[in-house]
């Protein structure tokens, strides 16, 4: 899948300030940043040299050193102590938890519980004949005694509460209305067209104060603060602006440039180095060194190992005779000491031949001899 990229941005038209600093900046920024970037790529060529030839195979031999400190002892001490233990542990605890729980648990909770339950499912039946025939029948009694009596009650307090009510009427009630009909409202209109009048006087003199804060800060504060920033501010951050950019592409430019010229340079060097030091040693070991080599492989090397072939065969024959020797002259002095060794017997294992032979008809066996 192809990405489409993004089309060029059209080039801004660049004024003449622009670039009267761009040349001298780039340059200015060129002398410094290539020092930088040489220092740069020697620090990353070596820090790579040190990790491929020092610290990685540090790394590795420190991660064998704690996986045989750390890792592998308690990989041994779960695998051959902690696992055995905890399945003996286990074995342990399930023959003598386990399984008496679970006799104790067949054949004595379980009969003990189905007692427990019977005698419970007796004593409810008895709890629920005694709330049948006893308890309902006292309840219903009471409960109608009870609803007679506050029949009674209902009767004689209503009088009261309607009597009451009347006083209250005309005690309280009516006079509190005519008060607030005729004293408390008109008495509350006046108070509230005072204040509402009072509100619109002290409002109409802070829009007046409001207005004079307002032009008396826009002019001494706004205007001037505006006048600063659109005359000053805007121009100066403008020109830092341009220069913070030329600052930053002459940088960019010059590391890209640097790299170039330090990859120059190392190229230079490692040719250098190539020349002056791999080539002559390439060739002494190509054309000294590797004739020299064969020379002493073929006139000293192979005669020697040869040799020494032929001695180390003589020298196992003579170590095997004088083996054979010795295993000789201690048999004979065995046999000096002690005699011949007694030889067993031969014995005759095979089948009879000729007449003798077995055969199912003839008493030839210990059972069926005659």
């Amino acid at each position: 899948m192809e990405l489409h990229k993004p089309p060029p941005r059209p080039r801004q038209p660049e004024g003449c300030l622009t670039v009267a600093i761009r040349v001298p900046l780039r340059i200015f920024v060129l002398v410094l940043v290539v020092p930088v970037r040489m220092a740069w790529d020697a620090l990353v060529v070596t820090g790579r040299f040190l990790r491929d030839t020092v610290f990685r195979p540090l790394g590795r031999a420190l991660l064998w050193v704690g996986k045989a400190l750390f890792v592998w002892p308690f990989v041994g001490l779960w695998r051959y102590v902690l696992v055995p233990v905890g399945k003996a542990l286990a074995w342990l605890g399930t023959v003598l938890v386990v399984v008496p729980a679970g006799w104790l648990y067949r054949s004595v909770l379980t009969p003990v519980g189905h007692a427990l339950a019977w005698l419970a499912r007796g004593a409810g039946a008895g709890l629920g004949w005694v709330y049948a025939r006893l308890l309902t029948p006292v309840e219903h009694a009471v409960t109608r005694l009870l609803k007679g009596i506050g029949a009674v009650l209902a009767a004689l307090g209503i009088g009261v509460c309607t009597a009451v009510a009347r006083l209250v009427r005309y005690l309280l009630v009516v006079p509190a209305r005519w008060v607030y009909e005729w004293i408390l409202a008109p008495v509350g209109r006046a108070v509230a067209r005072c204040v509402r009048g009072l509100g619109w006087l002290l409002g109409l003199i802070a829009t007046g104060i409001g207005v004079a804060l307002y032009w008396t800060l826009r002019v001494l504060l706004v205007l001037p603060a505006l006048a600063l920033w659109r005359w000053v501010l805007a121009p100066v951050g403008r020109f830092l602006a341009v220069v913070a950019r030329e600052i930053g592409d002459a940088l960019g430019h010059a590391w890209r440039i640097a790299g170039r010229i330090s990859r120059a340079v190392g190229r230079a060097l490692g040719t250098l180095f190539r020349w002056i030091f791999v080539e002559p040693v390439r060739w002494v070991y190509r054309t000294v060194l590797t004739p020299v080599g064969h020379v002493v492989r073929d006139a000293v090397l192979r005669p020697v190992a040869e040799g020494a072939r032929v001695a180390g065969r003589a020298v196992r024959e003579a170590l095997a005779s004088a083996r054979d020797t010795v295993r000789q002259a201690r048999a004979d002095f065995r046999r000096m000491l002690f005699g011949e060794p007694r030889q067993p017997a031969a014995m005759d294992r095979r089948e009879p031949h000729g007449p003798a032979t077995r055969s199912l008809g003839s008493s030839t066996t210990a059972l069926t001899k005659d």
